[in-house]
């Protein structure tokens, strides 16, 4: 009576089961041969192991490597933002405000060209430069933002509120207020289309636009 052979995922589930079965024939480690992948020659079974594991170490401190890395980016990012806010706790208020608060983007985040805009202000401040040459259409796409834009400037109207808006190839425009209920618009621009891109990571910019809201309170009606 012929015997049927055994097939490959036979043989693995019977190691699984058996895991003590290498513990019993120990000496077949160093008889079972296998292709490394690395160099193409036979390497026994215990030698192939080690290259296995030495992979996973190398994925490893890639890994931590970037993630390493993240950290960093992300601790320069808070201290950007914590010397922004204090700027803005030391400003005169009124309409310096708006001023402080776009030159302190500009100079902490090092951003090219940063601006905003604000509606429905008080009646004091309806002829300051943030309260002018703002659109319908402006506020419409305003509230239309639920998450901060970064990307490329599709000639966008609010970039055009940029001094020199013909340069800027990427942008980041915050909405101010509540998601749908905006009360303005934060505006940063640069000349480098890979500065600000839709992959980035929006969290910070969230914390911008909510600080920037609570700041500029004071100017609306």
């Amino acid at each position: 009576m012929s015997i049927a052979p055994l097939d490959a995922n036979t043989v693995a589930q019977y190691l699984i089961d058996h895991p003590q079965f290498f513990q019993e024939h120990a000496g077949l480690l160093g008889e079972v041969k296998l292709s490394s992948p690395l160099t193409g020659r036979a390497v026994s079974l215990q030698e192939r192991q080690m290259e296995v594991m030495r992979d996973k170490f190398r994925a490893l401190e890639l890994r931590l490597s970037d993630l390493s890395r993240r950290a960093e980016e992300n601790a320069g990012i808070a201290n950007r933002f914590h010397a922004w806010t204090q700027a803005l706790l030391v400003s005169k208020g009124g309409a310096a405000m708006a001023r402080d608060l776009a030159d302190g983007l500009r100079t902490h985040f090092i951003v090219p060209q940063v601006t905003l805009r604000l509606w429905n202000v008080a009646p004091e401040f309806a002829g300051e430069w943030f309260a002018q040459g703002v659109s319908d259409d402006a506020r419409i796409f305003a509230n239309s933002l639920r998450a901060p834009y970064c990307g490329p400037n599709n000639d966008f109207e609010a970039v055009r509120w940029l001094d020199d808006a013909d340069a800027i190839r990427s942008t980041v425009m915050l909405p101010l207020g509540q998601p749908g209920q905006s009360v303005g618009l934060l505006v940063l621009g640069s000349p480098d289309p890979a500065r600000f891109t839709t992959a980035m990571s929006t969290d910070f910019l969230v914390h911008i636009a909510a600080t920037s809201t609570t700041a500029l309170a004071p100017l609306r009606a």
